[in-house]
């Protein structure tokens, strides 16, 4: 057993590179979604299984719990676990018709004004065909994954992760015809500043990269995915209904 060099001192393991993390059997992420995103930049390109454990708050995309994390590893050992495979993005931000930067992403990429800029209009465009122009903050694409996510807080659709789809969230419209949009898995999404000002595209709230006037972004399916190890059956919809507090009734104890 091996750990990542920020913890292995500590837990008095054996430390591996980043670029090593890949090549484990298994990778155990301990915290909540966000620890699982960067195990899944980690893993992705190769496949290696992740078994998230849930040390955060909402923890949409973990696995287990801490008690009971001694189970699910004798189930994976012993073949019995189920490996969900959660689609990917893949953004490119184009510079003179060549893509200068490629990202990959298990829950969304933004494109999006910068802290101290104004409100900026968005092109869209959907396989080719130009959709809308939003002024507003920023748009999102999304995962299924990601949809409970910066998604969610935004005002877009939760989405079945089992679903491939691509999800269109506007960030703060300045316009009431803004409505999110879920896309065919195919489909490819190109994102272009229509007004003057700075644009930041942001993959899973990690990478950073700048615009330059001209710049654009496009937006597919990748052909990475992440693959969670689970053992249970029906673990997103039980999830939303205690992590989202639906299982609580609001009204009072006599009504």
């Amino acid at each position: 057993m091996v750990s990542e060099d920020r913890a292995a001192g500590r837990l008095g393991l054996t430390s591996v590179g980043p670029t090593e993390v890949a090549d484990c059997d298994l990778v155990i992420a301990f915290g909540g979604d966000g620890t699982i995103i960067r195990a899944a930049h980690l893993c992705s390109e190769k496949g290696t299984p992740i078994l998230g454990v849930h040390f955060g708050r909402f923890g949409f995309v973990t696995q287990c719990m801490p008690e009971d994390i001694g189970a699910v590893l004798s189930a994976f050992q012993d073949g019995e676990h189920r490996t969900e495979r959660r689609m990917m993005l893949e953004t490119a931000l184009v510079r003179g018709e060549r893509a200068v930067a490629t990202i990959h992403t298990l829950n969304e990429s933004v494109l999006q004004r910068t802290v101290t800029d104004r409100m900026l209009t968005f092109d869209v465009e959907v396989n080719g065909q130009a959709l809308t122009s939003y002024p507003a903050d920023g748009v999102m694409v999304s995962t299924p994954t990601g949809s409970t996510g910066y998604n969610l807080s935004a005002g877009g659709p939760v989405v079945d992760p089992s679903v491939d789809a691509l999800i269109l969230t506007a960030l703060a419209p300045h316009t009431l015809s803004a409505r999110p949009l879920v896309l065919g898995a195919s489909s490819v999404v190109k994102l272009r500043l229509n007004s003057g000002g700075d644009a930041v595209l942001s993959g899973d709230g990690q990478t950073r990269l700048h615009l330059l006037p001209g710049d654009y972004v496009e937006i597919r399916r990748s052909e990475r995915t992440t693959n969670l190890v689970t053992i249970q059956n029906g673990d997103f919809l039980y999830k939303l209904r205690n992590r989202l507090f639906w299982s609580q009734s609001i009204l009072g104890e006599n009504e």
